[in-house]
């Protein structure tokens, strides 16, 4: 393992329960590999500029034809897509907002998922380029949603699936730290469940 790459989107940073249990985990890799370089991309610190019609209407030309204002729009999109490239374990720390993912995680994606970059499109259908790599996501949510009557409510862990199987990333484990609004005893199943959880994922990825 040489490369991890951390990305953060909760608003309330270190404080969130997203942020905690992810940065010990890569803080336990980073321990049991000492050689390797994390990159922090911090979407909520350091918030991305949502796409736009420069983006948007570059993406099918090639570089030599972009004009000046589609290529300083996709400036920022190569330097995320090199980070996640390089990376060989990518950690995610994602709350819930309104029952899916926040909108400056959303828009790190919208800047990554790039025809030609992380997908293709062939005679099959589409084929993720972004392969061979590893991603923790760890979800903090206040109810309970992998199970039971809110199950369906759930657009927040099931997008993130889907969106990494898309590009490539299909070896893609959780990190559930749900149920901490629903009270005190909740809250304290939630923090054992997943501290257990996350130390497991750190013994399987040494």
């Amino acid at each position: 393992m040489k490369n991890i790459l951390f990305v953060a989107s909760s608003s309330r940073g270190p404080q969130s329960y997203s942020y905690q249990f992810a940065r010990h985990i890569v803080d336990d890799l980073k321990t049991r590999h000492p050689g390797a370089k994390v990159v922090v991309r911090d979407v909520a610190k350091q918030p991305l500029p949502h796409v736009d019609a420069a983006f948007v209407n570059g993406r099918a030309l090639p570089p030599e034809q972009l004009s000046p204002s589609e290529a300083e729009a996709f400036a920022l999109s190569d330097v995320l897509l090199a980070e996640l490239q390089a990376a060989d374990v990518i950690v995610f720390a994602v709350p819930m907002y309104n029952f899916g993912v926040p909108s400056s995680l959303k828009a790190w994606i919208d800047h990554v998922v790039r025809p030609g970059r992380a997908f293709t499109y062939t005679e099959k259908g589409p084929k993720g380029l972004i392969e061979g790599k590893k991603a923790i996501v760890v979800v903090a949510r206040g109810g309970i949603y992998s199970q039971g009557p809110a199950q369906q409510l759930d657009f927040q862990e099931s997008y993130l699936r889907a969106v990494l199987g898309f590009i490539g990333i299909t070896n893609v484990h959780v990190v559930r730290v749900e149920g901490v609004g629903m009270g005190e005893q909740a809250l304290k199943n939630a923090m054992t469940s997943a501290k257990a959880r996350t130390e497991e994922l750190v013994r399987e990825f040494a």
